[in-house]
């Protein structure tokens, strides 16, 4: 394994955990930790940052330069994303199976998109 890969995956880890647990303190209201949840899921997405950061840096590659293209992929990621966790949200906590189930779907089917859109069709 590269140095580079290794570095990523334990810097990947450490802000994956530090951004899931601050998003459970945040919504979890029985935990009563809005505040503190914030600022350990702003720490976790800092270090994620870093991490993209720093392996670029170790891999040798070019710094990324925001782009219609690049901008466009961030927006269907975040839309795909978004659309899937509603539907999961619909059919486990509103008791919604139906709708939910279709609007999973849908952000599976956009979140799929972005691959022919990065990569293209051949």
């Amino acid at each position: 394994m590269k140095k580079s890969t290794f570095v990523a995956m334990i810097l990947g880890t450490i802000g994956g955990i530090l951004f899931a647990l601050g998003m459970c303190m945040a919504l979890i209201p029985e935990w009563n930790t809005l505040q503190q949840g914030i600022i350990m899921g702003v720490a976790g997405m800092i270090v994620l940052l870093a991490m993209v950061l720093v392996w670029r840096k170790m891999e040798n590659k070019a710094p990324i330069k925001p782009s219609g293209k690049t901008i466009g992929a961030i927006l269907i990621g975040i839309i795909g994303a978004l659309l899937l966790g509603v539907g999961m949200c619909l059919t486990m906590v509103w008791s919604h199976m139906v709708l939910g189930i279709i609007i999973g779907i849908i952000g599976i089917v956009v979140l799929l998109c972005l691959i022919p859109f990065i990569k293209g069709l051949k």
